[in-house]
């Protein structure tokens, strides 16, 4: 609707702010410098590097430590275990690892092997002791475990001499795994 002719209202000019009294228009980002953003994605790629580097090298620990850590499970396991570091490695450190750590009654285990020294020295040969089946009897203050030791002399690729021996290995639970306390030849 107009207003009246000869109203004030109609010859009054449109009361307006001045273009230069106006809040400026914002402005659009300006966008990053390449040499920032470059800087942003590098850090990021190396933080997640060295995550899967601590998260690698933990996970290798875990696997070395499982891999090197004695199985000392049950009284048969600790049996077959110190029968192989100690007669067939020959490893005295790593058999050390199933035997009781004071008062193991393990000297005929050692003249067994001390003979098969000194039949390897005398007669030229390889000697080689393997077991059989390793039975497991409850006894007061752990297990007893039964085997047949077979030893062998070889020389050439050739069995020279064999003969088997009954023994029995008291074995008694302690420090987190069972251990070897005693060994000697049954009968």
């Amino acid at each position: 609707m107009q207003p009246p002719a000869g109203s004030q209202v109609s010859r009054v000019p449109a009361q307006r702010t001045p273009s230069e009294q106006l809040p400026p228009a914002p402005a659009a980002p300006a966008p990053q410098p390449p040499r920032r953003r470059m800087r942003t994605v590098l850090t990021v790629a190396a933080g997640v590097f060295a995550l899967l580097c601590l998260g690698g090298i933990a996970t290798a620990y875990v696997w070395y430590d499982r891999a090197s850590a004695p199985d000392r499970s049950a009284p048969d396991v600790v049996v077959d275990n110190y029968l192989r570091a100690f007669l067939v490695d020959r490893n005295d450190t790593r058999a050390d690892l199933f035997t009781c750590e004071s008062g193991a009654a393990l000297q005929p285990v050692r003249d067994l092997r001390a003979e098969a020294e000194q039949r390897e020295a005398k007669f030229g040969v390889t000697v080689r002791v393997s077991w059989g089946a390793l039975t497991r009897t409850q006894s007061g203050a752990g297990e007893v475990v039964a085997t047949t030791l077979t030893i062998s002399g070889v020389a050439e690729g050739v069995v020279r001499s064999s003969r088997r021996e009954d023994w029995t290995f008291t074995v008694v639970e302690a420090d987190g795994g069972w251990q070897v306390c005693g060994g000697a030849r049954a009968g």
